[in-house]
């Protein structure tokens, strides 16, 4: 059966005023995924804030990673500010870290250089053995979404043959995993183009640039609504267990059980529900590795995963 071979760019653009607010978008996306300043760090990743949380000389400072499915700017916009909520609640100091990419985000969990990390569903089995899941969304399952342009003459899944497919990273789970699994089991070949993030995958349909486009209902339903007016979805994969927010095995039970804690207080107000449906976990449970993520092992995804060089 065929396979997806991996591209490094995609169709060319076709010029087109009305389609001209979506170039300067797609611009704009790209401006504003470069790092944030910051002092150099050997794992290539960018703190947005030294300290979110408790500032006190007493606070046990914590590094936090988030899988980078949008731009750096847009991460810290959405996960700062619960951060320092959490932070102040359970003691603890966050720093945000944003890395550059997906693969960037794998490698700082495959060497535990984190201590905290939202992660995907694969990327929680990838790592089961260094960091255990504390808390995922209730509130809706995780779907990987195959979208096309609205005025695409793409109108199944066969029509995709032979065309170029962006996707955000080799081992995004719904939006790449999942999808390029359906579409092998069809025996449909496509051409993949990784292009780092679902932000810059849903602009690459819009513009055109790709036939279709991975990504996951949660960011979709999150896009700006100029760019998704022009998107519409062609496939959606089954559900599974949402991202869960994650920490390394090694940390002290008490702190785990505190932050996990705090997580789920947050749940219980209100007022507190902007800055939780802002990082996709508008209802927070307490999350069991065995229930939610060990049936993801047999899947059979291994053969799609790219793992890291040694």
């Amino acid at each position: 059966m065929a396979a997806d071979p991996l591209r490094s760019g995609g169709s060319q653009f076709q010029p087109a005023s009305t389609l001209f607010s979506l170039l300067l978008a797609l611009i704009t996306v790209a401006c504003s995924s470069r790092p944030q300043p910051a002092a150099p760090r050997s794992d290539s990743s960018t703190p947005s804030q030294a300290c979110l949380g408790d500032a006190s000389q007493a606070a046990q400072a914590r590094r936090v990673a988030v899988v980078p499915q949008l731009p750096p700017s847009e991460i810290y916009s959405r996960w700062a500010p619960l951060l320092q909520e959490l932070g102040q609640r359970s003691k603890l100091c966050f720093e945000l870290v944003v890395p550059p990419s997906i693969p960037a985000f794998e490698q700082l969990l495959e060497t535990g250089g984190v201590d905290y990390a939202f992660m995907n569903p694969y990327h929680q089995v990838m790592v089961k053995d260094t960091y255990q899941p504390l808390i995922r969304d209730d509130q809706r399952q995780l779907k990987g979404v195959l979208v096309i342009h609205r005025k695409s003459t793409v109108n199944t899944l066969d029509d995709l043959k032979g065309q170029t497919v962006a996707f955000p990273a080799p081992n995004a789970f719904a939006a790449s995993l999942l999808i390029r699994a359906d579409l092998r089991q069809r025996g449909i070949p496509i051409e993949a183009d990784y292009v780092t993030s679902h932000s810059n995958v849903y602009r690459s349909v819009a513009l055109k640039l790709s036939s279709a486009g991975g990504g996951v209902n949660n960011t979709l339903n999150r896009e700006e609504p100029e760019i998704a007016r022009h998107l519409k979805i062609l496939h959606t994969t089954r559900g599974y267990a949402a991202h869960p927010f994650s920490a390394l095995r090694s940390l002290p039970t008490a702190e785990t059980t505190a932050l996990a804690e705090a997580w789920l207080a947050l749940g219980n107000q209100s007022q507190q529900q902007p800055l939780l449906n802002r990082v996709q976990i508008p209802r927070p449970v307490r999350s069991d590795y065995p229930q939610d993520y060990g049936p993801l092992d047999q899947l059979g995804l291994d053969a799609l995963v790219q793992r890291s060089a040694p």
